[in-house]
């Protein structure tokens, strides 16, 4: 028999859920490749081991790969990047995460309590299977919308961030809602924000233009026969960088795109960043502004590779020319209000 609550009971349970907000049952996932949780050989080489055994982002037989990976990779590898990581590092940790941690607290802010923002690693902690498992078992969400956050496809990231995402719900028993958003390359709040960061930047340290100058556009390189194999990314690089110099009212012979961070032996997309800029220092470009627009949050690659190493090679060969590196996007502003967008078109007729 069901005993029903007295008007007095039902009034006090109703004032109760009035008071107590309702947990939200949508999340917005941003996912970004990931880090060694420390500067150290052990870190580093736990890290490379997971991130270089995806097929994913080594597209080898493992039988030829494991023997190079373990044999020879995992055993000289860790110590030298591990000093590289030294140079990044901050007080905070590694940059990588802690601009993504920033950003999602910011777009939660931004986009109110009623759905979670959360963020995870591919690679490293926190998992994204982990995330993923506390949203729907211990807070109840129904409702999942992953972001990878490469505005640019591309099997190696974005395909390699939503597979962890299907294979965790392939092993539960309760799966969420999904959506995904595929990239945001053309997104004009995505261009707008590019645009109005570079034109901050440029307030304070002018346009390299009036100097007789250049921008260039630095993406992450991927192997060359990825593009033959069907994947989009190189295509959409170049789509971003035309609609960014169309935004920045640039000439044709004011930016350029170029690839960076070569991996291997094997031909990449091309040019390749650095002999790209050695070569127009040569001819005495005065000045270069580098940005990396596919680059959410700055990192190694970033930081150290473009910031550092591309900086010097540029000086080195022309003395007397002017080298800027543009930060990315991390948790600013316009960074924010353009997942904001993205993400309330994505999630709409959920919140």
């Amino acid at each position: 028999m069901i005993r029903l609550s007295s008007p007095e009971r039902l009034k006090h349970l109703m004032e109760d859920s009035a008071r107590t907000p309702a947990r939200p049952k949508t999340a917005l996932l941003l996912i970004n490749t990931g880090s060694p949780e420390a500067p150290e050989t052990g870190a580093v080489r736990e890290y490379l081991a997971e991130f270089l055994s995806d097929s994913r982002v080594i597209e080898l037989p493992k039988w030829k790969w494991w023997p190079i990976l373990h044999g020879i990779i995992l055993r000289v590898r860790p110590a030298k990047s591990a000093k590289r990581y030294q140079g990044v590092w901050t007080e905070e940790g590694s940059p990588l995460i802690v601009h993504t941690q920033k950003t999602a607290r910011k777009l939660q802010q931004k986009l109110g309590d009623g759905v979670r923002v959360v963020w995870a690693m591919r690679y490293g902690k926190p998992a994204v299977e982990a995330c993923v498992r506390r949203l729907v078992e211990k807070e109840g969400i129904e409702r999942l919308l992953v972001m990878p956050l490469f505005a640019q496809y591309a099997a190696q990231t974005s395909a390699a961030c939503l597979d962890e995402v299907f294979e965790t719900a392939l092993s539960m028993r309760n799966v969420p809602a999904l959506r995904t958003v595929r990239e945001y390359h053309l997104e004009p709040d995505y261009i707008h924000a590019l645009a109005l960061h570079i034109e901050r930047f440029w307030d304070k340290a002018g346009r390299p233009m009036d100097a007789g100058g250049r921008l260039l556009m630095s993406f992450h390189g991927i192997p060359a026969k990825s593009t033959a194999l069907g994947d989009v990314y190189e295509a959409q690089c170049h789509e971003t960088a035309a609609a960014l110099a169309s935004r920045l009212n640039l000439h044709e012979n004011e930016w350029a795109v170029s690839f960076q961070s070569r991996f291997g032996r094997d031909e990449w997309l091309q040019p390749y960043t650095l002999p790209f800029v050695e070569k127009l220092a040569r001819e005495g470009l005065p000045r270069i502004d580098v940005v990396c627009p596919g680059f959410a949050a700055d990192c190694l690659e970033t930081i150290e590779e473009i910031g550092d190493e591309l900086r010097g090679a540029y000086q080195k060969a022309n003395p007397g020319g002017v080298f800027h590196y543009i930060p990315a996007l991390n948790e600013s502003d316009e960074a924010v209000e353009a997942y904001a967008a993205i993400a309330r078109r994505e999630l709409s007729g959920w919140i």
